[in-house]
């Protein structure tokens, strides 16, 4: 049973943007703080941003003033909005629900030219 669903990876140019949807499950969403993280091959997993039921958000300092997370409560979806991007963020982005240790299936960012 899939509870959280990414969408909106691909393949963009340096100093483009995207925007990451994930969807999750209501009563996985309410009240749970939302984040995302990444994979970039050959690394480990890292923290990219996060955001709790009351919207006090959190960055990597590698993501700060570029990515933006939100969530939407009416729809159960949090957002990652990244602009200008890099070649250092390629990678696996995955959204992940802190209360329940859950995690979606990853989207595939890739910055290339």
């Amino acid at each position: 049973q899939v509870q959280l669903v990414e969408s909106g990876g691909g393949l963009v140019q340096p100093g483009g943007s995207l925007r990451l949807s994930c969807k999750a499950d209501g009563n996985i969403f309410s009240f749970n703080t939302m984040g995302w993280y990444r994979q970039a091959p050959g690394k480990q997993r890292e923290f990219v941003a996060s955001i709790a039921s009351g919207g006090t958000t959190n960055y990597a300092d590698s993501v700060k003033g570029r990515f933006t997370i939100s969530r939407d409560s009416a729809k159960y979806t949090v957002y990652l909005q990244m602009n200008s991007l890099g070649p250092e963020d390629t990678a696996v982005y995955y959204c992940n629900a802190r209360r329940g240790g859950l995690w979606g299936q990853g989207t595939q960012v890739t910055v290339s030219s």
